[in-house]
């Protein structure tokens, strides 16, 4: 998130226009949304040193009751460390035309909740404006103003906006800098005005308009990869950005004789650098608290090492500082990476820091020519979460930009046996073994799950599949920090089949989390407009299903085998007649080979996953044999 960022989804501050935009001569075109952005103005003043004075000025309009939840308390987030924010005028007018004056008990400064507990973190403040008599058809106006006498890069200057998930009525962001400082600009759907200079100062304007915007369909990727947006910035390059951080960075605290020790006693043990480095990332992940701060909300300089090892805390840079040091302590090369973290897999074409840009920041390992995310504590080393993958870095130290993989490997093993007894309740046992880059996030999620906690976990993966009953979670070795994860859930399952008539019993493979769960995953859409999240993995489900012999099996489904771009499938369903036993077996492989997918890539797999879909879904007819 930017620096100037506010609660509403347009991520900007506050804004100002004439109402004539919007006039009492039939309903608004907007008005099915529930709240409309009537103005957004945004002046900023740049000085020579890259500090910035912000003015801004913003009309918003409820036109449900959901919009009028979204209006009625506004949030401007800032650093009191080197930032001075003024609510120059707020109010309300409700759909009468009265106007209500927000009070000075109604601004109050609260803790950015991100930073909580974290001392070093604690002058991160959102300044809350609450609105009086706001309802359907209220507008709220918020003027305010914002200094950052401290740039976030000491001379440069760079903002990032995008639309988010409202109408815009109206919107202007002016940028007004020195002349020597030319702003150099990526923009998409925001119209840019030709620059004036006079008096040593140059003005840069663009203006924005959209009334309708398109639904969000599920799994899709952030709107910023798609949709409206604009970057500036007084950078010309991504390698004059690296270098700034580059300089910021330099820490003298780095090479202290306590980093040193510290590193090479955690890895005397390690015959060789991979596995230090491996030691030396386990123990940053699960000793160094992560403060999710995005970088560039302040200036991106991390906190002094010394200070970082002290404090056993530190947002993204932190992590990246005190994780490099103990590597450079033991001779690992290692290299800090910025990188876009989140939904959006590029970056603008000028550089800089906010939500759809640069964000986060890793490590980079060319000697294993891979990438490290110590703020990932449930991540083994070796991969990466999710949220880094497939997307550019720049290489702080070269300035080159370059990219996280766009695959890891990840797999999944699960075996069910059930045991129906003649009343139709069953026992059931469930082994379920991860592998990749979710066998961590799975013992880890465990590792941190008390009794009841466990208890629930185990409730809820029956829920999920559709059966009632219960049953009891046990795990292998939850404080190892790689390999593969085993978990086993055994207990009871209520009316698995009815003990007279006829039932139709799923032909399940797993509980939740298995290749139903994925397909169903990536059939949350049926037609797709957008560029969506496509992740692979490799699936292996056999069941086996003892039934009593007061049950007669009538009708198993047919074998399915299937082949296309991205899957191969197969099912098996094998009955013995003999032990009145059910033999269910699938395998599902998913390779996409990235993990960004087009619209025209859901169409070509969606014949397949309809099938696959239909075929986990398949059920056994059972049916009471005759006394």
């Amino acid at each position: 998130m930017g620096r100037f960022f506010m609660r509403f989804p347009c991520a900007l501050a506050m804004c100002f226009v004439a109402l004539s935009a919007w006039g009492a001569a039939g309903p608004a075109p907007d008005a099915d949304e529930p709240s409309t952005i009537v103005s957004d103005v945004h002046a900023f003043v740049v000085a020579d040193d890259g500090a910035v004075t912000e003015d801004d000025r913003t009309v918003l309009r409820a036109n449900t009751p959901a919009g009028v939840d979204e209006i009625a308390q506004r949030y401007v987030w800032y650093d009191r460390s080197v930032s001075n924010v003024e609510i120059v005028e707020a109010y309300s007018v409700d759909a009468n035309g009265a106007r209500h004056d927000v009070s000075p008990d109604q601004i109050r400064d609260i803790q950015e909740p991100r930073s909580a507990g974290a001392p070093t973190f604690q002058d991160a403040k959102l300044r809350a404006v609450i609105f009086p008599a706001v309802g359907v058809g209220s507008t709220v106006h918020l003027h305010s103003r914002k200094s950052q006498a401290s740039p976030v890069i000491p001379g440069q200057f760079d903002y990032y906006v995008e639309s988010g998930q409202r109408p815009v009525l109206e919107q202007r962001l002016v940028f007004d800098l020195p002349a020597t400082k030319p702003l150099y600009a990526d923009t998409r759907g925001y119209v840019a005005r030709a620059p004036v200079t006079a008096n040593g100062r140059t003005r840069y304007v663009f203006d924005y308009r959209r009334e309708r915007i398109a639904r969000i369909e599920s799994g899709s990727v952030g709107y910023a990869q798609y949709g409206d947006r604009l970057m500036v910035s007084t950078f010309p390059d991504y390698a004059s950005f690296s270098a700034s951080y580059r300089a910021s960075a330099a820490d003298a605290s780095a090479s202290d004789a306590a980093v040193r020790a510290l590193a090479q006693s955690l890895t005397a043990s390690d015959t060789d650098a991979r596995a230090k480095a491996r030691t030396l990332y386990d123990w940053v992940r699960r000793t160094i608290r992560y403060v999710a701060m995005f970088i560039g909300q302040s200036p991106a300089v991390p906190h002094r090492v010394t200070d970082v090892l002290a404090n056993r805390y530190g947002d993204c840079k932190d992590h990246v500082a005190l994780y490099g040091a103990l590597l450079d302590a033991v001779g690992i090369r290692n290299e800090p990476a910025l990188i876009g973290l989140g939904s959006v897999y590029s970056l603008p074409s000028v550089p800089g820091y906010g939500a759809g840009a640069i964000n986060h920041i890793v490590t980079y390992l060319p000697d294993f020519g891979m990438y490290a995310d110590s703020t990932a504590a449930s991540v083994e080393f070796g991969f990466l979460p999710l949220a880094d993958m497939d997307r550019p870095t720049l290489l702080v130290d070269t300035g080159a930009l370059s990219r996280t993989p766009a695959t890891q490997d990840v797999s999944r093993t699960a075996r069910l046996q059930i045991d129906v007894a003649p009343q139709g309740e069953a026992t059931f046992a469930y082994w379920v073994e991860d592998a990749g880059w979710s066998a961590e996030l799975e013992r880890m999620n465990l590792r941190l799950a008390g009794a009841q906690r466990r208890d629930q976990i185990a409730a809820d993966r029956l829920r999920y599949t559709n059966l009632r009953g219960a049953g009891a979670l046990t795990t292998t070795d939850v404080d190892a920090t790689s390999g593969p994860f085993a978990t086993t859930l055994r207990g009871t399952l209520d009316d698995v089949v009815w003990p007279t008539g006829t039932t139709a019993l799923p032909a399940l493979t797993s509980l939740s989390g298995g290749i139903a769960t994925q397909t169903r995953n990536w059939l949350a859409e049926r037609t797709r407009t957008q560029p969506y999240l496509c992740v692979g993995g490799a699936y292996d489900e056999v069941s086996h299903i003892a039934l009593p012999k007061t049950m007669r099996v009538v009708e198993v489904p047919d074998d399915l085998d299937l082949t296309s771009g991205f899957f191969r499938y197969r099912s098996r369903y094998v009955f013995d007649a003999s032990s009145n036993v059910i033999q269910v077996s699938r395998t599902l492989e998913a390779r996409f080979g990235k993990q960004v997918c087009s619209p025209d890539d859901f169409a070509a797999a969606l014949p397949v996953l309809k099938k696959i879909e239909r075929d986990t879904q398949a059920q056994i007819i059972v049916k009471a044999s005759a006394r």
